[in-house]
């Protein structure tokens, strides 16, 4: 059984920067595409970022481009979201997820808040 367990989260101010953390377990890291998502207060859930399993490939919504990065490291089973020149715009909690499937995935993890205050 695959599990997600996030950290990183917590209150920043605009301009700051914060480094989410997911260590996966449950299965073979290296074989899976992982993806991070965000939800807002009153908003549904939207896409932030994606990664493939060598970490080669990546890919970002238009509204954290340039100003997050994704990133794994296999051998700890673990990704990462680098989110710098952080925006209120940004408050929400913060999940990871795998088994990938457009907008949402087989496995999450059970999220961990981030506010941005201005």
């Amino acid at each position: 059984q695959v599990q997600l367990v996030e950290s990183g989260g917590g209150l920043a101010q605009a301009g700051g920067s914060l480094r989410l953390s997911c260590v996966f377990s449950g299965g073979t890291f290296s074989m899976y595409a992982m993806g991070w998502f965000r939800q807002a207060p009153g908003k549904e859930r939207e896409f932030v970022s994606y990664i493939n399993w060598s970490g080669e490939s990546t890919n970002y919504a238009d509204s954290v481009k340039d100003r997050f990065t994704i990133s794994r490291d296999n051998a700890k089973n673990t990704v990462y979201l680098l989110m710098n020149r952080l925006k209120p715009e940004d408050t929400a909690v913060y999940y990871c997820a795998t088994g990938l499937r457009g907008n949402t995935a087989d496995w999450w993890g059970q999220g961990t808040q981030v506010t941005v205050s201005s």
